[in-house]
Order: structure tokens, then sequence, then C-alpha cells
């Protein structure tokens, strides 16, 4: 059964111990009289570190348009929870868990909380057996298709209001930055989108894009009535 979830991973153990620490739970490791270091709570504290690493370093590299506060969002989607009980399902990984009887009784293989919490302790474990390349290799291959899909349900509101006010008209709306203050660390910019030189709305953010972005949210609010 090992061989099928390391197939599902994309990567094999040359240690498969870590593997089985990795899917136990700790009430199959009570129910067993384990060590508590058995079971997968403390691969799972460097599972998470790790997991949050590689993501910061991919939205980083792949999104220098993005300012921090939208990459934190990002980020906070990609390593949640629902996101890593979304993967777990995808390799089958419920079907390996080592679980008590009573949590497997209590369907403890279908739960969000324990398939998250396994998925990274197998982060954890693959880090400590292939080292930081072999577990960025994994992560972003299960990760990136939601990430992909994430980015297409973000929405672009400059488009939107594009697309609202070309069914009356063929002029384009226009933005402007009207204001830029803070320090060059820490900039803040305001933008005004106008449409036949009228204003129709204002937006702030930390580099420019964002300001417009948020300008033409303010605008769809007017365009929209």
């Amino acid at each position: 059964m090992s061989d099928q979830l390391q197939t599902g991973l994309g990567y094999d153990f040359k240690r498969t111990a870590l593997l089985r620490q990795a899917i136990t739970h700790s009430s199959f490791a009570h129910e067993q009289a384990l060590e508590s270091s058995e079971c997968n709570q403390r691969l799972e504290f460097l599972g998470d570190a790790v997991l949050e690493l590689c993501i910061s370093d991919f939205l980083y590299h792949s999104h220098p348009e993005l300012a921090e506060g939208e990459l934190s969002r990002r980020r906070a989607s990609l390593v949640c929870e629902t996101t890593l009980a979304e993967i777990a399902r995808q390799i089958g990984l419920g079907n390996y868990l080592l679980l008590g009887q009573g949590e497997a009784q209590e369907n403890g293989r279908k739960k969000d909380s324990i398939l998250s919490d396994a998925m990274e302790a197998i982060f954890g474990a693959i880090f400590l057996d292939g080292g930081m390349d072999a577990v960025r290799n994994v992560i972003l291959t299960l990760i990136k298709p939601i990430a992909t899909r994430n980015v297409k349900k973000i929405k672009d509101n400059k488009s939107t209001l594009q697309e609202l006010l070309q069914k009356n008209s063929k002029e384009t709306a226009i933005y402007n930055i009207v204001e830029e203050s803070g320090p060059a660390h820490q900039k803040n910019f305001v933008a005004e989108v106008t449409h036949k030189g009228k204003p129709l709305g204002k937006g702030t953010g930390r580099n420019k894009k964002e300001a417009e972005q948020n300008a033409a949210a303010e605008a769809l609010k007017k365009v929209k009535k």
C-alpha cells in the first residue's frame, strides 16, 4: 500500500519508516502503546514550516506584481486545512492512515483536520528524507493546479469594469495615480479611474496595480447601479 501512496506523491522514500510515522495518528500510537514521538505530530510541526516556506517562495517569484497583502492572502488559501485535505483526498491518503479504532469508526479517514495534519507530516518526512529540493518539487506538483485554479477565480475588477462600459461606449476607462505617499519601502498609492472625463472611483494600494484594481472595484459599484 505504501508503494501506491508514494506513487501518488511522486516521491520514493529512502527511509520508509519516516513515511510510516507520517501516517501514524496519535490515536493509533496511544492504542498501540507507542512512544509519543512515533506518531506524526512532530513531523506535522516540521512540515507546516516547510510548506509555508515553499509556498511563500513560489508566490514571491511567480507573482512579482503582487503586494505583500495579496501574497499573504494567496498563501493562506494554499496552506489552509481545506486545501491540504483536498490534496490528501486526491492521492487517497485517508486509505493509508493508521488510526485508533475509535477514530476510524468516527470517519477519521474523511476528516479535514486529520487529513491536512497528515499531509503536513508527509511534507516534513520528505524534507528529512530527501531535503528541501525534493519536498519543494512534491509540494509544487501537488499544489500548483490548485493555485492556478484559485487565480482564475480572482475577480479582475478592471476587466469587468471595461466590459460593462463597452456595452454603451467605445471609450476605455483611464487610470491615473493621483497621490503617492510613504517611504520607499512602504509606498501607498491612490488611483483614480475616469470615463469620458468623468471620475468613477478611487482606490488605494501598496502598488499601482493594486490601487487601480481597487479604484475599478469602487467604480463598479456606481456603474452597476
